[in-house]
């Protein structure tokens, strides 16, 4: 084929124009910097224009609003110099803004006068139709001041489009009309075109009404067929689990039925998808459960899929990532696209990893569906970490956080973040009978080391020689065969043990010692539940993501002063011993007075299957994050205001008046009024964007409010402010809930 010059010259000048484009439009859509990620987790900034420019313009808007507030506490009057270079910056700023949106303007407008040219001789690249589509001549990027991100979608997607095979799943080929197209139909960026129907256009955030009745359920054997088979070690261990405590499962439901049957419940669609087990991560995590691996996340997986099945949700299951894929209806592709069809899920309960993994193949149907998802957290998130733009600027940004979901949304193995629901799981439960037979077989000497595999045993040598003066030690740690071992030769170590054999070894021990790791397990409430004492060790230092590798890049400010503080704060004494692990004298006469005391099997009732039950349903019932007005959980009268001390978290200030924060009443404090009623006298009020809002600084005589909803916490203090805390009373056993909250 010859090629004229003429055409040449246009490719060429074509390309130029389209590189020049390119730069701008990178500068316009590529978030400046880097963050930490979660593995295979898009940034939720990618879909945002001019992300990197509103980001400097956020962060010069905080800094002169902190400017502003140290001018207000009497600093130097050379401040006002950095205040008024600091408005020439944002002027600038905004100068630049429009400078590049003429720019752009002015390059498309050239480029659109070439191609007219170019393509003016006939070469009209050829395009598949599509069904239904208008008119070329009515294609035209519409000048609606109802979709204002339109035009810039235009543009992206003229010049991405290839980028994903999703696009071109949705009939997008390059053509204006087939981005118009999708862009109103699939994103709803761009009003429909004339003589389409658009189906997609619908409300994406509320379940469908009208749904049945949930009934409660007793044989779990089409739960076990519903998570199936063949799907690894740790999905064997979480059926074997169901299997074992289906008959008690069964009897709590029964129980459960008796007491809410006046308060019935909607059926709800659910999907379960422990993300921990999807993919390369969840093949390691696999194996590690056959090797003295983490059991505490399948447990809690377990036991929320058994409950939800009791309570009679229709429950689907997912480890793997073609079948999340295909449960959600997600397109082919890299994830660009939002999803085929509406959710056909009310609830989606997921972890971390599944958060990452529901981003990347959702597209912007993740945002949209963001109020349904539950996370499975065991270490907690708090708001400081979870709202992004706060912790980018304020240095709580993590790998793990800025999800920005309700605080409550997340939902943890312990009641340790009153931010977030408590989800907890269920604990070993013994009949009367079984509690007598158990003090019979007991054997008083007989100790047992928590601590599965060999390295949580090292630099301990001398709290075990302690303890083994007076009680036999018995390990349960993973050997591979033929390896060396480096356990003490006074401790019998039995290997890994199965669930049932462990649980035997523990119903014969009078003791369970811990040995600082793992944190906060599920196995110490399984020994007390046996009629073991646990002894713990104590955290001095406290153990916090600044000093312990472990907690370190956690979205967490806790300081967990022992290995289990919920056994410590909530069980005690006689049940829970906590003790220097370094003083042998500490450590050899708790385990004397442990030796000759007698205490019979405990679970809080938290820890029982129908208090499990009890709380998903009030959960289920009552936790709505898509309406915009939804109603008031807990009830309103159950707020008890509180003015904490200089330095003291909302947290704190609760438990010493043996109450819990309640995070949902923030809200109902967040008034000037209440500085009044609490006899605080307020010289200015501000409402300002703080995790420790609202609170009161003394000695400025300064009220602080709340300005943004995401940033309520019952975590986090300063030694300038006093917090207004919301506390409330709690049922006895029950920490979720309140007196009447079901």
């Amino acid at each position: 084929m010859v090629i004229s010059f003429r055409t040449r010259r246009v490719c060429l000048v074509l390309c130029v124009l389209l590189s020049a484009l390119t730069l701008v439009l990178q500068n316009l859509w590529i978030p400046e910097g880097s963050e930490e990620q979660l593995p295979g987790k898009p940034r939720a900034s990618e879909a945002l224009p001019q992300y990197g420019v509103r980001k400097l313009a956020l962060r010069l808007e905080t800094l002169s609003s902190q400017i502003q507030a140290l001018k207000r506490d009497n600093i130097p009057d050379r401040l006002d110099s950095l205040a008024e270079t600091l408005q020439l910056l944002q002027k600038d700023h905004e100068s630049s803004m429009h400078s590049v949106q003429k720019d752009l303007a002015m390059v498309w407008e050239k480029l659109d006068t070439l191609l007219k040219r170019s393509l003016a001789g006939g070469d009209t690249p050829h395009r598949t139709p599509l069904t239904g589509m208008p008119d070329s001549e009515v294609c035209k990027i519409p000048n609606d001041p109802a979709f204002p991100l339109c035009a810039g979608k235009v543009e992206f997607l003229r010049a991405h489009w290839r980028s994903d095979p999703c696009y071109a799943h949705y009939g997008v080929d390059g053509g204006a009309c087939s981005i118009l197209a999708y862009l109103s139909d699939r994103e709803d960026f761009c009003p429909s075109l004339p003589g389409r129907n658009n189906s997609q256009g619908q409300d994406k955030t509320h379940p469908k009404e009208g749904k049945e009745e949930a009934v409660i359920r007793a044989d779990l054997t089409p739960l076990l067929e519903l998570i199936g088979t063949g799907r690894g070690p740790a999905v064997r261990f979480m059926q074997s689990r169901i299997e074992r405590l289906a008959g008690r499962w069964a009897r709590a439901g029964e129980r459960i039925r008796e007491k809410l049957h006046h308060k019935p419940q909607a059926q709800l669609k659910v999907l379960l998808h422990p993300g921990v087990l999807a993919g390369g991560a969840g093949e390691r995590f696999g194996e590690l459960a056959e090797r003295g691996g983490p059991l505490g996340e399948l447990v809690q997986w377990s036991d929320v899929a058994t409950a939800l099945f009791i309570l009679g949700h229709k429950v689907t299951f997912s480890t793997t990532l073609p079948e999340l894929h295909r449960v959600i209806g997600a397109p082919p592709g890299k994830g660009s696209c939002p999803i085929q069809v509406p959710l056909p899920f009310d609830l989606l309960y997921t972890d971390y990893h599944g958060l990452a993994q529901l981003q990347a193949c959702m597209g912007l149907s993740f945002n949209q569906y963001r109020c349904r998802f539950r996370v499975l957290d065991s270490f907690g998130t708090e708001p400081a970490f979870n709202q992004g733009e706060y912790s980018r600027l304020h240095g709580y940004s993590t790998a793990w956080g800025s999800w920005e979901l309700q605080p409550r949304q997340y939902m943890t193995m312990f009641p340790h973040t009153p931010d977030n629901s408590f989800m907890g799981f269920v604990s070993e439960e013994l009949g009367q009978g079984l509690e007598e037979d158990i003090q019979e077989h007991k054997e008083p000497n007989v100790a047992v080391v928590y601590g599965k595999q060999d390295y949580m045993w090292q630099g301990k040598e001398s709290y075990l020689k302690a303890i083994s003066q007076v009680m036999k030690l018995h390990g349960t740690v993973y050997q591979e065969t033929g390896s060396p071992t480096r356990i003490p030769g006074y401790v019998l170590n039995h290997g890994l043990l199965s669930q049932d054999q462990l649980l035997e070894l523990l119903k014969r021990a009078k003791l369970f010692i811990g040995l600082g790791f793992p944190y906060e397990g599920p196995a110490p409430l399984e020994a007390i539940a046996l009629g073991c004492v646990f002894l713990q060790p104590r955290f001095d230092p406290a153990h916090t993501p600044q000093n312990s590798a472990f907690y370190r890049g956690k979205p967490t400010t806790r300081q967990v002063r022992s290995q289990h503080p919920y056994a410590e704060d909530f069980i005690g004494k006689p049940y829970v011993w906590t003790v220097d692990m370094s003083n042998s004298t500490e450590v050899q006469e708790a385990v004397r007075t442990i030796l000759h005391s007698q205490v019979r099997p405990f679970t809080p009732y938290e820890f029982t299957r129908e208090g499990m039950l009890e709380r998903v349903f009030a959960y289920i019932s009552h936790q709505d994050f898509c309406s915009l007005t939804p109603q008031p959980w807990p009830p309103e009268n159950t707020l008890l205001a509180r003015l904490g001390s200089l330095g003291e978290s909302c947290t704190a200030v609760c438990l010493q008046a043996a109450l819990v924060c309640e995070p949902a009443h923030f809200q109902l404090l967040n008034k000037p009024d209440t500085f009044s009623s609490l006899g605080l006298n307020c010289s200015s009020t501000s409402v300002e964007v703080n995790h420790l809002f609202p609170a009161y600084n003394e000695r400025a005589r300064r009220c602080s409010l709340q300005r943004e909803g995401l940033l309520f916490s019952c975590a986090g203090s300063d030694n300038s402010h006093k917090r207004l805390c919301p506390c409330r009373r709690y049922q006895p056993g029950q920490v979720a809930l309140c007196q009447g909250c079901l």
